[in-house]
């Protein structure tokens, strides 16, 4: 469908990761879904984040439902939080710095309590907001950079945190960026995660519409993407009237 999500298993994502962590990067990693598809078909500037990135992992399980019916199966999907808690574990066993950056007032320190209560030797070098001005922008900077993280861990929403990481990276010289959406709201137990048996079903936004259901306006991006690939496989046409 135009966007590229590289072909990788969680154990293969990691490796990949670890190579930019070793390799000084920078690199950015973007854990895709199926809105942020639809998103970079219709932004060419997010469209290029896309290309340019490191790695792009397919969080959404609508990906790999696209994957296999367009006859190109991506191996499996690869959760953006779960990837990211085995980054940390990853941190925590090389000593690699990690920096979370975003969620409201509080909730980057307490995921950072949660995450060091299960990695004691997990190095979390700093937190901030991401309720943060664009007057406060170069403090946040600043900080970042004082900190000297490997691994930058970004809550902004997406694809405010792609776009965020994308202009900002590499001048921070940070090996790794990474968006992680919500992961700050669950590890500090504001937001429940769906149960094991409708992640394992694709079913993860039908859970959380049913538990913010004010979120219905983001979730209509459903059915247009399910058309687009179908019309894809059936017309090999990738934009629809």
């Amino acid at each position: 469908m135009g966007v590229g999500i590289d072909p990788v298993t969680m154990a293969e994502a990691l490796a990949r990761i670890e190579g930019l962590l070793q390799g000084g990067g920078p690199g950015q990693v973007i854990t895709a879904n199926p809105e942020m598809v639809m998103l970079a078909r219709q932004d060419e500037s997010l469209a290029r984040i896309f290309q340019e990135a490191a790695l792009v992992v397919p969080d959404g399980y609508g990906l790999v439902w696209a994957s296999r019916v367009l006859g190109r199966p991506l191996p499996e999907r690869v959760a953006g939080i779960d990837l990211f808690q085995s980054l940390a574990a990853l941190a925590a066993q090389k000593g690699y710095r990690l920096f979370l950056l975003g969620a409201r007032e509080g909730i980057a320190s307490q995921a950072a309590l949660t995450l060091q209560e299960r990695h004691p030797e997990l190095i979390i070098c700093g937190t901030h907001h991401g309720y943060f001005s664009p007057d406060e922008e170069r403090q946040v900077l600043d900080r970042i950079r004082e900190a000297r993280p490997h691994i930058l861990a970004v809550a902004l929403g997406a694809p405010r945190q792609e776009i965020w990481l994308a202009r900002h990276q590499a001048r921070l010289e940070v090996p790794v960026g990474i968006g992680i959406g919500g992961s700050l709201d669950v590890l500090a137990g504001q937001v429940q995660r769906a149960p094991r048996w409708m992640q394992e079903r694709g079913l993860e936004w039908l859970y959380r519409l049913i538990r913010e259901p004010w979120r219905y306006k983001r979730m209509l991006f459903i059915p247009r993407f399910a058309a687009a690939v179908l019309l894809q496989k059936y017309t090999g046409r990738r934009e629809l009237s």
